[in-house]
């Protein structure tokens, strides 16, 4: 009969063991998925964010220089090199743009950076720069006007897109300290089954089986 109880105890101790071990793999399982959300949300911040914000950065300077040649047209320039050089940032412009599109792009962005995309493509893409000045009538003000208006439809765009990249990197940062809050608790948790653990072993194998009469 002793016999029997305490084989019923080891047992028990026994399945206790292998349901705390089944926890702690599974723990293992749901911190390793957890890391991984982590890490991928960092490349995230990263590749769709902190890039594209470089990126904007580079597109505005290049809009910023066209906007300078276009309005300083009417100075003594070789008109032939400005149209180059516009039309030289002009593809710069859209370089950067070829590779924003290859980022993960929220629909405002794909929104805002296809609006952008158009005004450079059909508004600001400048084949003569006859549109702007010529010897015998000067400066044209209505069409220095007219890109003036484009450049700065193009700079609200690039405005939207920027304050989306702040309200997107606040999201992957929440959602970071999020997981890695998880994970603390869930190291917390792993902790606790293991001295769960331990105590049951030392009472299964350390213990006489007189001391663990009632206790397991």
């Amino acid at each position: 009969m002793p016999d029997t109880r305490l084989r019923k105890k080891k047992i028990r101790a026994l399945l206790i063991i292998s349901v705390l071990l089944l926890l702690i793999y599974a723990k293992n399982l749901i911190e390793r998925q957890s890391f991984r959300s982590i890490s991928s949300t960092f490349t995230e911040v990263y590749n769709d964010r902190l890039v594209v914000v470089g990126y904007i950065f580079e597109i505005s300077e290049s809009l910023f220089q066209i906007q300078k040649l276009v309005d300083h047209c009417n100075l003594d320039y070789d008109y032939s090199k400005v149209l180059n050089e516009i039309q030289g940032q002009e593809a710069a412009i859209l370089t950067i743009i070829e590779d924003f599109e290859k980022t993960k792009l929220t629909p405002k962005e794909e929104e805002y950076l296809g609006e952008f995309k158009k005004i450079i493509v059909n508004d600001l893409n400048i084949k003569s720069y006859d549109l702007l000045y010529s010897d015998s009538t000067g400066v044209n003000i209505n069409q220095v006007k007219l890109y003036d208006q484009k450049i700065s439809l193009a700079r609200k765009d690039l405005d939207n897109l920027n304050n989306i990249q702040l309200e997107e990197g606040e999201k992957l940062i929440s959602k970071a300290k999020v997981l890695i809050n998880r994970s603390q608790i869930w190291a917390q948790f792993e902790v606790a089954l293991l001295i769960i653990l331990i105590i049951v072993m030392f009472l299964l194998v350390f213990r006489k089986s007189e001391d663990t009469k009632g206790m397991i």
